[in-house]
């Protein structure tokens, strides 16, 4: 049978109506009942209407989680074969956890929102930024960081794909940030509708939060490894997945290394589990030779288990 990794994507690619690709399946609305029972908010109705809540990160994180199960859920149902290697993008992390049988969908709803409310916590309104800056490699974008930071924090947090690069950190820095990489040549350099400067050193505050959190909750050994944002290792003591999840708050997602070391594994297809096709780009423009079906509908599920079913 076919090598494949699944990707799960993280905040950023929700939107509303994304689920509407799977028509009437019961098992996605049943995993997003599933998260409104137990956190006490209507997830199904927040992805399927218009709203202002959808892109709070308290609401994205466990929506993004609910959709990634959902979908993973319906690959299952559906007879899909089990993947070799998952990786998720930030909170995708958890959802691949979930995915793997580490952590159960039912702690890690609890668990993510927790994550949220820290990490927005830790950063007053309008002290942090993120930025992306598209056309430079990563070390220029990183002395981009140093020259910009006076003192300030200011770090390269997401290496998604060659060329490709967001920036985090004090807002003033990340807006000096802007001007340095762009007089270095960056074709673009834009602030980001976020409100959480995520993956850098203002998150140490969350991440001890986090730390606690997680004394109190109970992994498993997973039946698929998963490779983890902060170092692109597969861990399979409970503990070590704690320290990993704790240290990738204020650590980059380093996605191009994560995308690479799954192509290095012998795997040869790929699927974006979850909304959007955010991952399924950024791994075309990683490495090409990998390719990556985004399972946004019934149709995408039914072409990816023609392939990796074999």
């Amino acid at each position: 049978m076919m090598k494949f990794a699944f990707f799960f994507p993280g905040q950023g690619s929700q939107s509303v109506g994304m689920m509407q690709g799977f028509g009437d399946l019961a098992v996605i609305k049943d995993t997003f009942v599933e998260a409104s029972d137990a956190l006490g908010v209507d997830f199904w109705r927040m992805a399927t209407e218009a709203n202002e809540v959808l892109n709070l990160t308290t609401n994205t994180q466990p929506l993004m989680l609910a959709a990634g199960v959902a979908t993973w859920r319906a690959w299952q149902a559906q007879g899909g074969a089990v993947p070799s290697l998952l990786a998720g993008h930030s909170l995708g992390e958890y959802t691949a956890l979930v995915a793997a049988g580490v952590i159960s969908y039912e702690a890690a709803l609890p668990l993510v929102r927790f994550r949220a409310e820290v990490m927005q916590r830790a950063v007053g309104e309008g002290v942090g930024a993120m930025a992306a800056v598209l056309g430079l490699d990563d070390d220029a974008v990183r002395a981009a960081c140093v020259e910009a930071a006076q003192g300030e924090v200011l770090e390269a947090v997401n290496l998604n794909s060659p060329g490709q690069v967001v920036i985090a950190g004090n807002k003033a820095a990340v807006e000096r940030g802007i001007e340095v990489a762009k007089a270095k040549g960056a074709k673009r350099a834009l602030l980001l509708p976020v409100s959480v400067p995520s993956h850098c050193a203002l998150m140490k505050p969350a991440a001890n939060e986090l730390q606690d959190y997680l004394k109190d909750v109970s992994l498993a050994e997973g039946n698929v490894p998963v490779l983890h944002n902060a170092d692109v290792a597969a861990y399979s003591n409970a503990e070590q997945v704690k320290d990993a999840l704790v240290r990738q708050l204020y650590s980059p997602v380093r996605w191009v290394e994560t995308v690479q070391a799954v192509h290095a594994a012998g795997i040869s297809a790929s699927a974006e589990c979850g909304p959007g096709k955010v991952l399924a780009g950024l791994v075309k423009r990683t490495v090409a030779e990998l390719p990556c079906i985004a399972l946004i509908n019934q149709e995408a599920l039914a072409e990816a288990q023609a392939q990796f079913n074999q």
